[in-house]
């Protein structure tokens, strides 16, 4: 049980550090504009991870930030791939 358990810690730390580096590096892109609306792809698939190892771990501020996180990547998503001329 305790193997499993740290195999499943170990994954979710790599998917955060994989992801969240991607995410980060997208947005620096100047050389590579349209490469930045990949940001918030990766940013939204590490966060279901950065919420549950919080949760489970009880690290409470990491947890809220990780909702605030969310919802700014979410954001970049709908200006990014939602929205046509500033419009749905």
């Amino acid at each position: 049980m305790k193997m499993e358990s740290n195999f499943l810690d170990v994954s979710i730390q790599i998917i955060i550090a994989v992801t969240g580096f991607i995410a980060i590096y997208l947005t620096q892109q100047e050389s590579r504009k349209d490469w930045k609306k990949y940001a918030c792809i990766f940013g939204l698939i590490s966060q279901p991870f950065f919420l549950y190892t919080t949760y489970v771990n009880n690290q409470i501020g990491m947890f809220i930030l990780s909702i605030m996180y969310t919802y700014v990547w979410y954001i970049g998503f709908k200006n990014n791939w939602l929205m046509t001329n500033g419009k749905y």
